[in-house]
C-alpha cells in the first residue's frame, strides 16, 4: 500500500472516532509524506496543527495507525511553509545554491479576486506570461493585508513553473541586510561584493517587497539604483510592492521614484462585501467544512473585518479554534460573537444599543423612532426599518426575538425576512452598502 492510500485508510478510521468539525479542522488537510522504522512524518497546514495534534491527539493517532499498519510509530509534524523553505533551485554552473524564496502556496488559482483587485490580478498575469516585455517595472501598492505579497508570489511561481528563468523574491529589509553585510562580514570584500552582485543581478526577475523600508537606508538606495539600472537595461523583470504609491515615498531619492514610474503602477483597494464573502467561502471550502458554517456567521465576519484580508481570515480561524476548544460545538452566530468579542474589540456593540440604532436610522431617513417601531408599511418607513433590523442583527449580533421585541413586538420571522432582504440588496446595490456603512460609523463600530 502506498503512503497516500495508507493515510486515507487511517483518516477514514479517525473520522469514525471524532466529531466531524474536529476531523475537518485538525485532520482534513494532513498528509503522510514519509514512513521509516523510527517515525511517520506528517505534513500539516499550520504550526497550530502541530501543537494541537501532539498535545491532544497523540494517543488516538498512534492507536489508530497501529490498527492500520500493525506497528507502533512515533509521529513528527512539518508545515507546508517548512517544506517550502527546503525547496531550492540549483544554479546551472553548480557553484552555489540559488534560493528563490518563493512561497508555493500562493498562486493565481487561489488569489480570490473582486472589483477591488481584479485589475491588479489581470496585470500580474500579463507580466507573468511575458516577464521583461510588458510593464517593467511593475509597482504594486496598497495597505497591509490586501494581498500584495500573495500576488507577487503568484507571479513569481507562474514564471518559475512556465519557463527556465531565475526568480528572486526578497523583502527590502533583506536587501538592506545583504548590502550591509558587505561591510561587516569576514569574507574578502571583493568576493563579498561579487557574491552580492551575482545574487541580485544574475537573475531574470527581481521582486522586492515593502520597498518603503528602503527610505531609512540612504547608502543602500544607491546600490539598489545601480541594481535596478542593470536589470532594466537587460530587460529583466522588476516587480516592487509598497504601502504607498511611488510619488508618496518622499524619503526615497527622486531618481528612484522616477524609475518606479517608468513601467506601470497599480493599486489594490480594500475588499468590498462581495469579495470578503468570496474569500471566506474559499477558506471554508479549503477546510472542507462548508456545511458547518452558516451564512449568517460569514456575513457577521465580513461586516466586521472590512479593511484587511488577514484580519478577515484570522477571524474565521479564531471561530474554528473556539468551536474546537468548546468540544466541537456547532458554529453558530452566537458562538461567533463570543469568539470574536476580543478580536474585533470595540466593533461589537453591547445589546443595550438597539435603541441607539433606531434613533440614528430614524434621523438618517428623516422619520421618527416611533415610525420605525410602529406598524406603518409605507416604503419610506419600511425600508429604514429593515435596515435598522439588519444592523441590529449583523452588527450588534442580537437575537431575532430580542430585535422583534424592541421593534414593537414584531415576530422573529419578520426580522429574519428584513435581514435577508437587506443582505441581498447590499450585494446588488453598492450605494446601499455605503449608506449602511455611514450609519454604522455613527455608532462607533
Amino acid at each position: 500500500m502506498d503512503l497516500e492510500n495508507l493515510w486515507n485508510v487511517f483518516l477514514t478510521k479517525i473520522k469514525e472516532k471524532i466529531k466531524p468539525v474536529l476531523f475537518q479542522t485538525w485532520f482534513q488537510e494532513t498528509k503522510l509524506i514519509e514512513l521509516n522504522d523510527e517515525y511517520a512524518l506528517i505534513k500539516v497546514p499550520l504550526d497550530v496543527h502541530k501543537k494541537h495534534l501532539q498535545e491532544n491527539y497523540n494517543d488516538i493517532i498512534k492507536e489508530t495507525f497501529m490498527e492500520v499498519t500493525g506497528s507502533i510509530f512515533n509521529f513528527k509534524y512539518i508545515t507546508d511553509e517548512e517544506l517550502d523553505k527546503d525547496e531550492m533551485v540549483i544554479l546551472e554552473n553548480d557553484e552555489a545554491i540559488f534560493e528563490s524564496n518563493l512561497d508555493k502556496r500562493y498562486t493565481f488559482d487561489n488569489f480570490v479576486s473582486g472589483e477591488s483587485n481584479k485589475f491588479a490580478k489581470t496585470i500580474g498575469l500579463a507580466v507573468a506570461e511575458k516577464p521583461g516585455n510588458v510593464y517593467n517595472p511593475l509597482f504594486i501598492y496598497g495597505k497591509s493585508g490586501l494581498g500584495k505579497t500573495h500576488l507577487m508570489h503568484a507571479i513569481g511561481n507562474y514564471i518559475a513553473e512556465n519557463g527556465a528563468k531565475k526568480v528572486l523574491y526578497v523583502t527590502s529589509e533583506k536587501f538592506v541586510d545583504d548590502f550591509l553585510s558587505l561591510y561587516r562580514g569576514k569574507d574578502n570584500n571583493f568576493e563579498a561584493v561579487d557574491k552580492f552582485k551575482r545574487k541580485y543581478r544574475d537573475i531574470d526577475v527581481l521582486m522586492i517587497d515593502d520597498i518603503q523600508y528602503l527610505e531609512i537606508a540612504l547608502k543602500t538606495q544607491q546600490e539598489f539604483f545601480n541594481t535596478f539600472n542593470e536589470l532594466h537595461t537587460k530587460n529583466k523583470q522588476i516587480i516592487i510592492s509598497s504601502d504607498r504609491s511611488p510619488d508618496d515615498l518622499n524619503k526615497l531619492e527622486e531618481r528612484l521614484r522616477t524609475r518606479f514610474n517608468w513601467g506601470l503602477t497599480i493599486d489594490i483597494l480594500p475588499p468590498d462585501f462581495e469579495l470578503r464573502m468570496k474569500i471566506l467561502d474559499k477558506k471554508i471550502e479549503a477546510q472542507g467544512i462548508s456545511s458547518f458554517v452558516p451564512k449568517e456567521v460569514k456575513e457577521y465576519i465580513a461586516n466586521h473585518c472590512t479593511t484587511d484580508i488577514r484580519k478577515l481570515e484570522g477571524a474565521l480561524t479564531r471561530v474554528f479554534a473556539y468551536a474546537t476548544i468548546m468540544n466541537g460545538s456547532e458554529i453558530t452566530l452566537e458562538l461567533t460573537i463570543e469568539a470574536l468579542k476580543d478580536y474585533i474589540g470595540k466593533n461589537i456593540l453591547s445589546k443595550n444599543k438597539i435603541q441607539k440604532v433606531i434613533g440614528i436610522v430614524a434621523d438618517n431617513y428623516n422619520i421618527t423612532p416611533d415610525d420605525l417601531i410602529g406598524k406603518k408599511r409605507l416604503s419610506k418607513i419600511a425600508i429604514p426599518r429593515q435596515i435598522a433590523m439588519y444592523i441590529c442583527r449583523v452588527h450588534l449580533g442580537e437575537s431575532l426575538p430580542k430585535i422583534g421585541t424592541e421593534f414593537g413586538g414584531k415576530d422573529h420571522t419578520t426580522v429574519m425576512h428584513s435581514v435577508n432582504k437587506i443582505t441581498n440588496e447590499i450585494k446588488k446595490d453598492k450605494n446601499l452598502e455605503k449608506e449602511i456603512a455611514k450609519i454604522t460609523s455613527k455608532l462607533n463600530l
